[in-house]
């Protein structure tokens, strides 16, 4: 298996260009384009925005998002977590072990991590090692979420 070094996107224009290939193969439902477009404008350097590059072509890419504790409605005890968006691989370079990577670079600083698994996605979360929670009408709202727990922590019950 050969290793895929995860980076952390700069925000330009360069990185939106890169994006648009993601769009054009219509593998995305919301398009990475308007938040980098939103973070320029903002003068975000501080990307959420990861990548996995085969040679100079960005072939993978997800956001992760930290959220304070204070908003966490999922894990016991309560804790600030990452929020795993927009995972996507190029058609071509699936199935190399590219989500695979990005996803275990999330769990990296030890935080719970939550996705939310797009359709058919499931078996993919679950062989990261992710489960589902049990879904709670009021807090998902027609999500399907997933999570990553570190060693202590569990889900948050009513």
């Amino acid at each position: 298996m050969d290793s895929h070094e995860v980076v952390r996107l700069k925000v330009n224009f360069k990185t939106l260009e890169e994006f648009e290939n993601f769009r054009e193969y219509g593998q995305q439902e919301l398009s990475m384009k308007e938040d980098l477009e939103a973070n320029i404008v903002e003068n975000d350097s501080e990307s959420p925005f990861y990548g996995i590059y085969f040679g100079k072509k960005l072939v993978g890419r997800m956001s992760l998002y930290r959220t304070d504790k204070k908003f966490d409605r999922y894990f016991d005890p309560p804790q600030d977590y990452l929020e795993l968006w927009k995972l996507e691989v190029l058609p071509g370079y699936q199935g190399k072990g590219i989500g695979k990577a990005l996803v275990d670079y999330s769990k990296t600083e030890g935080l719970p991590v939550k996705t939310n698994a797009r359709q058919r996605s499931d078996d993919f979360w679950l062989k990261q090692g992710f489960e589902p929670l049990t879904y709670q009408t009021d807090r998902d709202k027609g999500e399907n979420p997933y999570v990553w727990l570190p060693k202590g922590v569990s889900e948050q019950k009513d």
